[in-house]
This record gives C-alpha cells, sequence and structure tokens, in this order.
C-alpha cells in the first residue's frame, strides 16, 4: 500500500469507526427509552388495577410471552428493573435526553442510590 493509499485507508477507517460508535450509541439511547416505556406502561396498567397478586401475575405472565417473542432480556427480572426505571426516574422528559449520554447499565446503578436520596 503506497503512502497516499495508507493515508486514505486510515482516514476512511476512522469515518467507519466514528459511524460505528454513533450507531451503537443511538441502540442504546433507542432501547433505554424503550425500557423505560415498557417499565412506565406496566407500572401504570398494575396501578390502575391496584392489586399486589395482579401485579405479580401480569408480570410473570407478559415476561413469559414477550420472552417467547424478544428473547431472555425481557423476563421477569428485567421487567421489573424497567418497571423500577420508569418508577424512580418518572419523567420522561428527563429521562430522555439523559439517555443519549447514559447506557441502561449506568441507570441500573444509579436506581438504588436515587432511592435513597428520596428517602432522606
Amino acid at each position: 500500500m503506497g503512502e497516499i493509499n495508507h493515508i486514505l485507508f486510515q482516514e476512511v477507517s476512522q469515518i467507519i469507526e466514528q459511524g460505528k460508535k454513533q450507531v451503537v450509541a443511538q441502540v442504546n439511547t433507542t432501547l433505554t427509552l424503550v425500557y423505560w416505556q415498557v417499565g412506565f406502561r406496566i407500572n401504570a396498567d398494575i396501578l390502575n388495577n391496584e392489586r399486589a397478586t395482579y401485579g405479580k401475575e401480569v408480570v410473570s405472565q407478559l415476561a413469559k410471552a414477550l420472552s417467547e417473542k424478544y428473547g431472555k432480556s425481557f423476563g421477569v427480572s428485567n421487567l421489573r428493573r424497567m418497571m423500577q426505571f420508569a418508577d424512580v426516574f418518572s419523567d420522561f422528559q428527563i429521562v430522555a435526553p439523559v439517555a443519549r449520554q447514559l447506557s441502561w447499565y449506568c441507570f441500573i446503578i444509579l436506581m438504588p442510590i436515587n432511592r435513597i436520596v428520596e428517602r432522606t
């Protein structure tokens, strides 16, 4: 590879790598917002029904159906995390812009900390 081709290769590689990073960031943002919306919707359904046993049944049945269709990311424990996420960070107008900067994993780490702050 000649010097010009090497420079061209490096520059094109950099463009591709930057594009990949942007795609990953966009996917992460979208997934985080989807998880918030899922949690919010489940919470609203359970709150409207106002029965604890109903909530447990709904989450279990929904998790089973969603897991069959979309995979283990929508199991019971993850649905509960999504519900907690929507509960702890209840304002979508705040979550949406922050989701562009923080991953789903970061929100999971922050949830217990935010709960402690709410209690004090």
